[in-house]
């Protein structure tokens, strides 16, 4: 039985999953540069140990509510099949799962907006849903 791991994280309580091989890193909260005229999904640039990696609002990507001022993200940085970095604000950060590829379902019919086209689908926990993002996907911004 194939079996496939996925970093998990929270977003505006829901629970989302990276595939682990996706992953370069997670860190905390960093200082960004804001860059003038981009998409407002685009929160800015940090500086990763000398490299500019571009930093999207995962929650204003998702179309979910703001994050509280009060509330520091994190950084999840990926790896984009491009070889690319990018670091995607999430709000916590959760475990890695390991979970049986054949529990994996498509998306559900019912998830609208913009999120129906990032997740690529879903897996039934015993106390939750953990809703798989397509980095690739994700990380291609147009101009909002």
């Amino acid at each position: 039985m194939a079996k496939s791991q996925f970093c998990t994280f929270f977003l505006d309580k829901h629970f989302f999953g990276i595939e682990v091989t996706k992953i370069q890193e997670v860190i905390p909260s960093q200082n960004m540069t804001r860059v003038p005229l981009a998409s407002r999904v685009i929160r800015g640039l940090i500086n990763l140990r000398g490299q500019i990696v571009t930093t999207i609002d995962l929650r204003r990507r998702l179309e979910l509510s703001e994050r509280p001022n009060q509330q520091l993200a994190m950084n999840m940085v990926v790896r984009t099949n491009d070889g690319d970095a990018v670091s995607l604000l999430i709000d916590d950060i959760g475990d890695v799962l390991e979970l049986d590829q054949e529990d994996f379902e498509s998306a559900p019919d019912t998830l609208q907006g913009v999120g129906r086209d990032l997740i690529c689908g879903v897996y039934k926990l015993k106390n939750n849903l953990l809703l798989v993002l397509d980095v690739e996907k994700t990380v291609q911004v147009n101009h909002q």
